[in-house]
């Protein structure tokens, strides 16, 4: 199918293929280049790009997950953030952002600043999105990463000043880009609960790179560039960009490779990703790792958990022991994944400041490989009876079409020597990402593609007490030293701090790692301006063929 007949007949039949509704299409001027396209003319052919990535909510107060922040860092703008290529933290709707004293975070606003639907975007509007974003809580949310914010100020239009709880902080701007940092309209969103996505798209309630000016949710979102856009990326070089969602990643697939879409990410099996790869008419994309995958154990839930009948926390933790004796993460990477994903024995991946193999020694046969003797030791000192009955829950349609397999093979390998009864079941992500803070799921499938580029963020989300797991884990240990580490000055002690809680957390277990991951785009042989970077989003305003 040639890549050259019109953007209509190309997005009416991929759209008519895969089940989604058509939608108009705008032709609107583009803006200076991106990396890589710096003599590359804009183009008013809008970029299709593809995924069968979820939104679970617009608005950036009740999710945390890429396929929302996917949507997110394309509309609403951050205070700060990271260049391509970079994981340097500076100023990005901000003229400056600065400690003024070692509890104060003081950002400068230009003035003049206007919403896409014409309302002014004030300091006002700053410190309304961090205060609604902590008093509504969501438990999708990502309120919990700004634990150490005490409160906000907006002394004048374009002056905005963060207090924190504790001095010296070492994370917080790294958190302003991220899920928290996004800036929302204060006339439009409401200051206490989940504003619908119609509301906002309704209310043209963006200032980044885009606008969206049609929303018809996990099917089709039209991007049109925001005139007025002022921020740190390059303004668009393509005329708009359609994001197009797909039930199954074997019609993306299908999809790039005819060129019925211009970019496909997130997510292609290894498979596909590795026929594509010996495709002339498309080219595939790599980029630094720091995905993971792991197992999230439900300490209320699991077997002999504290809300259970025969609640018994040594015997829980045998469980969650066993479970990690038996896991065969080299098999999942290499029957499953064909080397994409590789083994990840500990909570901060390899290639992050102070990464260890906290799991490695502990659990297994000391080496990275199973031990069926071990585990049935484990659970017969216990005093655990097997085979251990436990639900086990994947999501089908938001990691990937492997995941399937993967957790069948988990199944397989912990009912193998009879130790484990395992119930699998799947469920949609939409629903998933609701019952999983509900306290549905004993144990369940997770993945995390990181905020920013730190070991922090493999640990604070995941290992407060109020975290954003909401898996009832609680150390106080742990807790205080997450809390330590990120505001602590010294690299040394702080990397010290860093491993000392990998340690501690692989002791307890509250989840269990199994793989590692790079960032894996595929596009047509046109297409340009593709930067799967250090930030880990694919930012759309560089892209143009």
């Amino acid at each position: 199918m040639s890549r050259h007949h019109s953007t209509r007949g190309r997005l009416a039949l991929a759209l008519g293929a895969f089940g989604a509704s058509a939608l108009l299409l705008a032709g609107c001027a583009g803006g200076t280049p991106g990396p890589g396209n710096s003599n590359a003319p804009a183009s008013d052919e809008p970029i299709i790009v593809g995924t069968t990535d979820k939104v679970t909510t617009l608005d950036p107060a009740g999710s945390y997950d890429n396929g929302s922040l996917a949507v997110q860092t394309q509309v609403f703008p951050y205070l700060v953030g990271t260049d391509y290529n970079s994981t340097e933290v500076v100023p990005d709707l901000a003229e400056s952002a600065e400690f003024t004293s070692p509890t104060e975070y003081t950002v400068k606003l230009p003035a003049g600043l206007k919403w896409a639907n014409g309302n002014d975007l004030t300091s006002s509007d700053v410190k309304f999105s961090f205060d609604r974003n902590l008093k509504i809580a969501d438990p999708n949310g990502a309120s919990s990463l700004l634990y150490n914010l005490d409160k906000v100020e907006a002394p004048d239009d374009t002056t905005v000043v963060f207090t924190l709880k504790t001095e010296n902080d070492q994370v917080f701007p790294f958190i302003l880009t991220s899920f928290p940092g996004a800036i929302v309209d204060e006339e439009v969103f409401s200051a206490d609960a989940i504003t619908p996505d119609e509301d906002i798209v309704k209310g043209k309630a963006f200032a980044g790179p885009y606008s969206i000016t049609s929303w018809d949710f996990n099917k089709t979102v039209e991007f049109t560039p925001y005139k007025d856009y002022k921020g740190l990326i390059d303004a668009p070089v393509n005329g708009g960009v359609i994001l197009s969602y797909f039930a199954e990643s074997s019609n993306l697939k299908l999809a790039v490779q005819q060129g019925d879409v211009d970019v496909a990410y997130r997510s292609l099996s290894a498979t596909d990703v590795e026929d594509l790869s010996k495709n002339d008419s498309v080219k595939v994309v790599n980029g630094p790792g720091g995905e993971i995958r792991y197992i999230v154990f439900n300490f209320n839930t699991q077997p002999y958990g504290a809300t259970t009948s025969d609640a018994d926390p040594k015997k829980a933790l045998a469980v969650r022991q066993a479970i990690a004796d038996l896991v065969d993460r080299e098999a999942i990477s290499t029957q499953v994944y064909k080397g994409t994903y590789t083994p990840l024995y500990s909570y901060v991946p390899e290639g992050f400041t102070g990464a260890t193999e906290a799991l490695k020694g502990l659990y297994g046969d000391g080496n990275g490989a199973p031990d069926a003797a071990k585990a049935k030791e484990t659970l017969e000192a216990a005093g655990v009876t097997t085979p251990v009955k436990l639900s086990l829950q994947y999501s089908p349609d938001h990691y990937g079409p492997s995941s399937g397999d993967e957790y069948a093979l988990v199944k397989s390998q912990l009912e193998k020597d009879g130790l484990f009864q395992v119930d699998l079941q799947s469920t949609e992500w939409v629903q998933y990402s609701k019952d999983r803070t509900a306290d549905v799921y004993p144990a369940y499938q997770l993945g995390w593609f990181p905020d920013y580029s730190d070991a922090d963020n493999y640990l604070t989300p995941f290992f407060l007490k109020n975290n954003f797991l909401g898996n009832h884990y609680d150390n106080s240990e742990v807790n205080d030293l997450i809390l330590q580490q990120a505001v602590e000055p010294d690299a040394a002690q702080r990397t010290s701090e860093i491993e000392k809680i990998q340690e501690l957390v692989a002791g307890d277990l509250s989840t269990l790692p199994l793989l590692q991951g790079a960032q894996v785009a595929v596009t047509g042989a046109d297409v340009s301006g593709v930067v799967l970077d250090a930030s880990f989003k694919l930012r759309f305003a560089s892209i143009t063929k």
